[in-house]
Protein backbone atom coordinates (compact mmCIF):
# COMPACT_ATOMS: atom_id res chain seq x y z
CA UNK A 1 0.00 0.00 0.00
CA UNK A 2 3.06 2.28 0.93
CA UNK A 3 4.61 4.03 -2.12
CA UNK A 4 8.40 4.95 -0.93
CA UNK A 5 8.69 7.82 -3.27
CA UNK A 6 5.39 9.82 -2.70
CA UNK A 7 4.24 12.49 0.08
CA UNK A 8 0.96 12.04 1.44
CA UNK A 9 -1.91 14.39 2.38
CA UNK A 10 -2.66 13.90 6.01
CA UNK A 11 -6.18 12.01 5.22
CA UNK A 12 -4.16 9.69 2.74
CA UNK A 13 -1.38 8.82 5.40
CA UNK A 14 -4.23 8.73 7.86
CA UNK A 15 -6.22 5.88 5.93
CA UNK A 16 -3.20 3.84 4.75
CA UNK A 17 -2.12 3.60 8.78
CA UNK A 18 -5.65 2.46 9.56
CA UNK A 19 -5.57 -0.31 6.92
CA UNK A 20 -2.91 -1.82 8.13
CA UNK A 21 -2.86 -5.28 9.93
CA UNK A 22 -4.04 -4.93 13.14
CA UNK A 23 -2.38 -5.45 16.25
CA UNK A 24 -3.35 -6.29 20.01
CA UNK A 25 -3.54 -3.28 21.29
CA UNK A 26 -4.27 0.35 20.28
CA UNK A 27 -1.19 2.02 18.50
CA UNK A 28 -0.47 5.61 18.73
CA UNK A 29 0.02 7.67 15.61
CA UNK A 30 3.33 9.74 15.82
CA UNK A 31 4.65 12.54 13.96
CA UNK A 32 8.49 13.09 13.16
CA UNK A 33 8.82 16.79 12.02
CA UNK A 34 13.12 17.07 10.84
CA UNK A 35 13.48 21.00 10.97
CA UNK A 36 15.80 23.21 8.95
CA UNK A 37 17.22 25.12 12.22
CA UNK A 38 20.72 24.06 13.82
CA UNK A 39 20.37 22.41 17.16
CA UNK A 40 23.96 23.57 18.60
CA UNK A 41 22.89 27.26 18.42
CA UNK A 42 21.23 28.32 21.57
CA UNK A 43 19.13 31.09 19.21
CA UNK A 44 17.52 27.81 17.11
CA UNK A 45 15.89 25.83 19.74
CA UNK A 46 12.43 24.97 19.04
CA UNK A 47 10.12 24.27 21.96
CA UNK A 48 6.56 24.38 23.54
CA UNK A 49 3.59 23.24 24.53
CA UNK A 50 0.02 22.89 22.55
CA UNK A 51 -3.23 21.52 23.83
CA UNK A 52 -4.27 18.90 21.42
CA UNK A 53 -8.36 19.33 20.74
CA UNK A 54 -8.72 15.22 20.93
CA UNK A 55 -6.38 14.73 23.38
CA UNK A 56 -3.59 12.18 23.00
CA UNK A 57 -5.51 8.84 24.06
CA UNK A 58 -3.49 8.18 27.01
CA UNK A 59 -4.39 8.58 30.03
CA UNK A 60 -1.43 10.15 32.01
CA UNK A 61 -0.17 9.61 35.43
CA UNK A 62 0.74 12.87 37.14
CA UNK A 63 2.68 13.32 40.06
CA UNK A 64 3.26 16.86 42.16
CA UNK A 65 5.84 17.85 44.31
CA UNK A 66 4.00 20.57 46.24
CA UNK A 67 3.39 20.77 50.58
CA UNK A 68 0.05 22.49 52.19
CA UNK A 69 -3.04 23.05 50.51
CA UNK A 70 -1.34 22.36 47.31
CA UNK A 71 -1.43 19.13 47.64
CA UNK A 72 -5.36 18.82 48.55
CA UNK A 73 -5.06 20.83 44.99
CA UNK A 74 -3.46 18.82 42.95
CA UNK A 75 -5.38 15.47 43.98
CA UNK A 76 -9.04 17.12 43.44
CA UNK A 77 -7.47 18.03 39.80
CA UNK A 78 -6.86 14.71 39.17
CA UNK A 79 -2.94 14.22 39.78
CA UNK A 80 -2.05 10.64 40.97
CA UNK A 81 0.61 11.30 43.59
CA UNK A 82 0.82 14.81 45.52
CA UNK A 83 3.17 15.39 48.53
CA UNK A 84 7.15 16.14 48.74
CA UNK A 85 9.57 13.89 51.26
CA UNK A 86 8.31 10.79 50.76
CA UNK A 87 7.69 11.13 47.06
CA UNK A 88 10.97 12.89 47.21
CA UNK A 89 12.72 9.31 48.78
CA UNK A 90 10.65 7.39 46.38
CA UNK A 91 11.60 8.64 43.46
CA UNK A 92 15.34 9.35 44.19
CA UNK A 93 15.49 5.31 44.74
CA UNK A 94 14.38 5.07 41.05
CA UNK A 95 10.97 5.36 41.33
CA UNK A 96 9.31 6.42 37.51
CA UNK A 97 6.18 4.86 37.81
CA UNK A 98 4.30 8.48 36.04
CA UNK A 99 4.22 10.29 32.84
CA UNK A 100 4.46 13.80 33.75
CA UNK A 101 5.93 16.08 36.84
CA UNK A 102 4.54 19.19 38.27
CA UNK A 103 6.33 21.50 40.73
CA UNK A 104 5.35 24.25 42.82
CA UNK A 105 8.39 26.94 42.41
CA UNK A 106 8.91 26.30 46.03
CA UNK A 107 9.96 22.72 45.58
CA UNK A 108 12.29 23.12 42.52
CA UNK A 109 15.40 23.33 44.74
CA UNK A 110 14.81 20.31 46.21
CA UNK A 111 13.30 18.52 42.44
CA UNK A 112 16.55 19.99 41.06
CA UNK A 113 18.13 16.93 42.72
CA UNK A 114 16.47 14.37 41.30
CA UNK A 115 18.11 15.50 37.71
CA UNK A 116 19.64 11.81 37.18
CA UNK A 117 16.46 10.14 37.48
CA UNK A 118 13.89 12.52 35.88
CA UNK A 119 16.21 14.29 33.56
CA UNK A 120 17.21 11.67 31.20
CA UNK A 121 13.28 10.35 30.80
CA UNK A 122 12.52 14.41 30.05
CA UNK A 123 9.88 14.42 33.51
CA UNK A 124 12.06 17.30 34.77
CA UNK A 125 9.78 20.32 35.00
CA UNK A 126 10.41 23.79 33.75
CA UNK A 127 8.47 26.96 33.45
CA UNK A 128 8.70 27.02 29.59
CA UNK A 129 6.48 23.95 29.86
CA UNK A 130 3.92 25.20 32.61
CA UNK A 131 4.81 22.53 34.73
CA UNK A 132 6.51 24.90 37.60
CA UNK A 133 3.41 26.78 38.70
CA UNK A 134 1.86 27.65 41.39
CA UNK A 135 -1.70 27.09 39.74
CA UNK A 136 -1.18 23.20 40.24
CA UNK A 137 -4.54 22.58 39.64
CA UNK A 138 -4.79 23.98 36.08
CA UNK A 139 -1.51 22.63 34.90
CA UNK A 140 -2.76 19.08 36.30
CA UNK A 141 -6.04 20.24 34.12
CA UNK A 142 -3.91 20.91 31.03
CA UNK A 143 -1.84 17.19 30.95
CA UNK A 144 -4.77 15.30 31.62
CA UNK A 145 -6.79 16.88 28.48
CA UNK A 146 -4.29 16.37 26.00
CA UNK A 147 -1.67 19.07 26.51
CA UNK A 148 1.97 18.22 25.59
CA UNK A 149 5.41 19.78 24.71
CA UNK A 150 7.62 19.57 21.97
CA UNK A 151 11.16 19.95 21.73
CA UNK A 152 13.64 20.06 19.28
CA UNK A 153 16.47 16.91 19.53
CA UNK A 154 19.97 17.02 18.95
CA UNK A 155 19.61 15.78 15.49
CA UNK A 156 17.20 18.61 14.67
CA UNK A 157 14.03 16.45 14.94
CA UNK A 158 10.70 16.78 16.99
CA UNK A 159 8.51 13.85 17.59
CA UNK A 160 5.48 13.88 19.04
CA UNK A 161 1.89 11.13 19.60
CA UNK A 162 -0.98 13.16 18.34
CA UNK A 163 -3.38 10.56 18.97
CA UNK A 164 -4.39 6.49 18.73
CA UNK A 165 -5.11 5.01 15.55
CA UNK A 166 -8.77 3.83 16.82
CA UNK A 167 -9.32 8.04 16.61
CA UNK A 168 -11.72 9.39 14.28
CA UNK A 169 -9.85 10.26 10.66
CA UNK A 170 -11.57 13.76 11.26
CA UNK A 171 -10.02 13.96 14.86
CA UNK A 172 -6.48 12.59 14.13
CA UNK A 173 -6.33 15.55 11.75
CA UNK A 174 -7.58 18.36 13.47
CA UNK A 175 -5.15 16.94 16.23
CA UNK A 176 -2.22 17.10 13.66
CA UNK A 177 -3.11 20.17 12.21
CA UNK A 178 -3.30 22.68 16.31
CA UNK A 179 0.27 20.57 16.47
CA UNK A 180 1.28 21.38 13.19
CA UNK A 181 0.52 25.46 13.69
CA UNK A 182 1.86 25.44 17.21
CA UNK A 183 5.45 24.28 15.56
CA UNK A 184 5.18 26.83 13.04
CA UNK A 185 4.58 29.76 15.58
CA UNK A 186 7.70 28.14 17.43
CA UNK A 187 9.76 29.28 14.53
CA UNK A 188 12.99 31.05 15.56
CA UNK A 189 13.31 34.62 14.24
CA UNK A 190 16.93 33.56 13.28
CA UNK A 191 15.90 30.35 11.64
CA UNK A 192 16.99 30.94 8.20
CA UNK A 193 15.81 29.03 4.20
CA UNK A 194 13.24 26.26 4.81
CA UNK A 195 11.54 25.79 8.01
CA UNK A 196 10.11 22.37 7.66
CA UNK A 197 12.56 19.73 5.84
CA UNK A 198 10.50 16.75 6.15
CA UNK A 199 7.04 15.00 7.79
CA UNK A 200 6.50 11.89 8.62
CA UNK A 201 3.65 9.96 9.94
CA UNK A 202 3.75 7.14 11.54
CA UNK A 203 1.97 4.58 13.74
CA UNK A 204 3.74 2.67 16.49
CA UNK A 205 3.88 -0.89 14.43
CA UNK A 206 3.11 0.74 10.98
CA UNK A 207 5.49 2.30 7.79
CA UNK A 208 6.47 5.76 7.74
CA UNK A 209 5.06 8.19 5.47
CA UNK A 210 6.15 11.33 4.72
CA UNK A 211 3.70 13.95 4.16
CA UNK A 212 3.71 16.62 2.21
CA UNK A 213 4.51 19.92 4.23
CA UNK A 214 3.54 22.53 1.87
CA UNK A 215 0.17 21.73 3.26
CA UNK A 216 0.94 23.40 6.38
CA UNK A 217 3.97 25.40 6.38
CA UNK A 218 2.57 28.97 5.79
CA UNK A 219 5.77 30.84 7.69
Amino acid sequence: MVDTQKVYTVPEAIDILKKCPPVKFDQSVEISLRLGVDPRRSDQGVRGTVSLPNGTGKTLKILVFAKGDKIKEALDAGADFAGHDELFEKVNGGWTDFDAVIATPEMMREVGKLGKVLGPRGLMPTPKAGTVTTDIAKAVRELKGGKIEFKLDRHGVINNAVGKISFEAGKLKENIDVYFQAVLKAKPPTAKGHYIKSVVLSSTMGPGLKLDQRDFETA
